[in-house]
């Protein structure tokens, strides 16, 4: 596995050094310790999208960090992820809930903190078995909205208080 990371690590000095504007074949390095990775951080990278190859290929993630971005739709195949507890995408700039979550029945913990997300899954929320942990805070949910977001008493829910 270290030698691996070490290709990767290469790869993106020779990429910087070069000046080079793009960075290919990680994957393909990374593809052999794939199914050992179970914790990705992706946080503050001013990424704007996620490739579905990234999920197709990291198929024992765990826990996903890609707060502080700038995301506002994930892939379809992230419903695919059979391993994946928690994921956290706070600070991105989702206006919608990404739905697709919850198809994932093993997760445990989603933290959508600091969007932009008016409406929210309540149903299917609270349809997710393995869910124990929902932060919607700093989102510009309506008072009915929270409302009936605190009326679900089925795991805990970080929210702003209406006013």
């Amino acid at each position: 596995m270290a030698e691996a990371v070490a290709k990767v690590g290469r790869r993106i000095n020779e990429t910087v050094e070069e000046g080079k504007d793009s960075l290919d074949g990680v994957f393909k390095f990374l593809r052999s310790v794939s199914e050992k990775i179970c914790v990705i951080t992706l946080a503050d990278n001013e990424m704007k999208a996620i490739s579905s190859k990234f999920f197709s290929t990291f198929t024992q993630l765990r826990e996903l960090d890609l707060q502080g971005n700038f995301f506002t739709k994930l892939p379809d195949n992230v419903g695919e992820m059979e391993h994946l507890t928690s994921i956290n995408l706070a600070n991105n700039r989702f206006s919608i809930f990404p739905d697709i979550l919850t198809q994932i029945a093993t997760l445990e913990r989603i933290n959508m903190e600091g969007n932009s997300i008016t409406e929210i899954p309540l149903e299917k929320l609270s349809n997710m078995a393995s869910l124990k942990w929902l932060n919607i805070k700093s989102n510009p949910l309506d008072a009915n909205t929270q409302s009936a977001v605190q009326s679900l008493h089925k795991f805990v829910i970080l929210t702003t208080t209406a006013s």
